[in-house]
C-alpha cells in the first residue's frame, strides 16, 4: 500500500512531498516516505513508559520517523479537565516534543483537545510547543542528514556510546540529534528522575546553562513544567523565532547557541520546503564549526542555492553559560550578531 501511494504520487508530481502516516510497519517502508506511529495506546503512565523503548527500537531497526498518539487514545481516561489526565498528557507532550514526528492526539472524552483546554497544564504545553517550533532549523537540518546520509534523529544512547556497558540497557533516555540528551518523566507525581550522563567533555543543563560532569548518574530535578534536558559540549544548535507554522518567517534571524568545552560542528540546511527539487541539487548547506583551542566559531561558505533563497541572513551568536542562552526563550542579549551573505565568517569568543 505505501509503495503504491508513493510510486503513483511521484509519477504524478514532484512539486509536493509524499508523507504517509501508518500504524503498521514493515522493513523498508521508510523508502516510501512512510512514518509509523505506535497505534491506539492507553492514556496512562503505564503506556507512556512503554513508548520510549518502543521508539528507540524502531530507530535501531532503521526506521527514522516514528511517533505516538501524544496523550494516548483516551482510554481509560481522556478528560482534559481531569488533573490526573492533565499530568499524563503533559508528560507525554514533553516527550513528544523530542520525537522525530511531533503529533498530539488525546482522544476527546469531553469534545475538547485544544492546548488551552488542559487547565493548569496549558502554560507548560504552550512552552514546549513553542520550543519545538524554535528548534525547526535544527530538526530540518537533521531531516536532511536522514535523507542524505542515512542518519537517525531519535538515538538510543548505545548508538553514540556503544562501548559503554552502562548505556546498553537504558531504554528511557535518548539523544535527539547530536546535541540533546532527553530524559522523559514517566512516573505519576514525580518531581525528579535518575539520569545517566554519558562520556563527554561536559554537559550543560538546557534550562539553566549550568555545567555538569559526565560519566555519572544524577538525580535530576523534574517539576511538572519541564523534563531533564542536557546538551553535550561542542554542540551548535540553530534556533529560529517563535512562530505558529513552519514557513511563517523564512528569513528571521537564526540564534546559534554554542556550547563550549569541545570541538563541534553542525551543517545548517535549507531548501524550498515543499517539493522534490532538492533531488535535483536545489538546496543550500552552511557548514558551521567551533574550534575549542582558539575559541573561534566559523560560519563557512554557503554551498548551493535554490529558487527563492534569501542570500542574506542574520546569525545571533550565543556562548551558552549559566543563566545565559538557557531555556526555550529567545535570547535578547546575544553575544554577537553577524550579517552573513554566503561567504565564510570567523567569530571569536571573548
Amino acid at each position: 500500500h505505501t509503495y503504491g501511494v508513493y510510486r503513483h504520487w511521484r509519477e504524478t508530481t514532484d512539486q509536493k512531498r509524499v508523507f504517509i502516516l501508518t500504524r503498521s510497519s514493515f522493513l523498508g517502508q521508510q523508502y516510501n516516505a512512510a512514518a509509523a506511529w505506535s497505534g491506539d495506546v492507553y492514556s496512562n503512565f503505564w503506556a507512556l513508559k512503554k513508548q520510549i523503548p518502543a521508539g528507540l527500537n524502531f530507530a535501531l531497526s532503521g526506521m527514522p520517523y516514528w511517533t505516538t498518539d501524544i496523550g494516548g487514545y483516551g482510554y481509560p481516561n481522556g478528560d482534559t479537565s481531569d488533573p490526573k489526565y492533565q499530568e499524563v498528557y503533559t508528560r507525554w507532550f514533553e516527550f513528544g516534543t523530542f520525537c522525530p514526528i511531533f503529533r498530539t492526539h488525546g482522544h476527546r472524552a469531553n469534545d475538547t483537545n485544544e492546548l488551552w483546554s488542559y487547565g493548569a497544564a496549558t502554560p507548560t504545553l504552550v512552552k514546549f510547543d513553542k520550543l519545538r517550533y524554535r528548534l525547526l532549523p535544527y530538526i530540518y537540518s537533521l531531516a536532511w542528514q536522514v535523507t542524505h546520509n542515512g542518519y537517525t534523529i531519535m538515538r538510543p544512547l548505545v548508538m553514540d556510546w556503544r562501548s559503554d556497558p552502562r548505556v546498553w540497557d537504558i531504554g528511557n533516555q535518548f539523544m535527539f540529534g547530536p546535541a540533546l540528551l532527553v530524559n522523559p518523566v514517566t512516573e505519576p507525581g514525580a518531581t525528579s528522575r535518575s539520569v545517566y550522563l554519558p562520556d563527554a567533555a561536559t554537559w550543560y543543563d538546557f534550562w539553566t546553562g549550568n555545567r555538569l560532569r559526565s560519566g555519572q548518574s544524577i538525580q535530576a530535578d523534574a517539576p511538572l513544567d519541564r523534563i531533564p534536558l542536557y546538551v553535550k559540549a561542542g554542540s551548535i544548535i540553530p534556533m529560529g523565532p517563535v512562530i505558529q507554522y513552519a514557513s511563517q518567517a523564512p528569513n528571521a534571524p537564526i540564534e546559534l547557541r554554542v556550547y563550549q568545552g569541545a570541538n563541534g560542528s553542525f551543517t545548517f540546511y535549507e531548501d524550498e520546503g515543499n517539493n522534490y527539487d532538492y533531488e535535483k541539487g536545489m538546496y543550500a548547506v552552511i557548514p558551521i564549526t567551533w574550534n575549542e583551542s582558539i575559541n573561534t566559531l566559523t560560519i563557512g561558505a554557503r554551498e548551493g542555492t535554490f529558487p527563492g533563497m534569501d542570500k542574506d541572513r542574520v546569525f545571533r551568536i550565543v556562548w551558552v553559560g549559566t543563566d545565559h542562552g538557557a531555556g526555550p526563550e529567545v535570547v535578547k542579549n546575544a553575544d554577537r550578531e553577524v550579517h552573513y551573505v554566503g561567504k565564510a565568517l570567523e567569530i571569536h569568543a571573548h
